[in-house]
């Protein structure tokens, strides 16, 4: 059996240019933050003054801005899987995003809908959770609420308040 590489060992490098130009287009596709891009141009060999260049030059030209993906991933993930606050923050912080820039995106989430999301997934999970008492029935309920990023306190505040 043969050891030698195969052509799939060998990942395709592009030049700064080209590079440049697929990055733009990536960023163009949807918003992405500056971590996202890193490893981007990492996957396709460029590091190091090419990568920091090419960043630069997406930020000018306005294809990289760290504070508009944060507003659109706060707000998308609130909207469409209707993450809480806390999940939303840990994930902008696994991709290296500012506290400055989270502090924004969350704003993209207003407090009364908010309230009003966490309210509809309590009462709908309370209403389909199966458990032999109302205290482990409650206790299901707000793992679930917390496990999707939601603060405890409000949590359970909601919980009590509707039992």
């Amino acid at each position: 059996m043969d050891r030698g590489l195969s052509t799939m060992d060998f990942k395709k490098t592009f030049t700064p240019q080209q590079a440049l130009l697929k990055a733009a287009s990536y960023c163009a596709y949807q918003e992405r933050c500056y971590s996202e891009v890193e490893e981007k141009l990492a996957e396709w060999g460029v590091y190091g003054t090419d990568a920091g260049e090419i960043m630069i030059k997406l930020s000018e030209q306005n294809y990289l801005n760290e504070e508009r993906f944060a507003k659109a991933f706060a707000g998308g993930k609130f909207r469409t899987k209707q993450w809480g606050r806390n999940k939303i923050i840990r994930e902008l912080k696994m991709r290296k995003v500012s506290e400055y820039n989270i502090r924004v995106g969350l704003k993209e989430i207003d407090d009364e809908t908010y309230q009003q999301t966490l309210l509809e997934l309590i009462t709908e999970k309370m209403d389909e959770v199966k458990a032999p008492s109302v205290q482990a029935k409650k206790f299901k309920t707000a793992t679930f609420a917390i496990s999707k990023g939601y603060e405890s306190d409000l949590v359970w505040n909601l919980i009590n308040k509707l039992s």
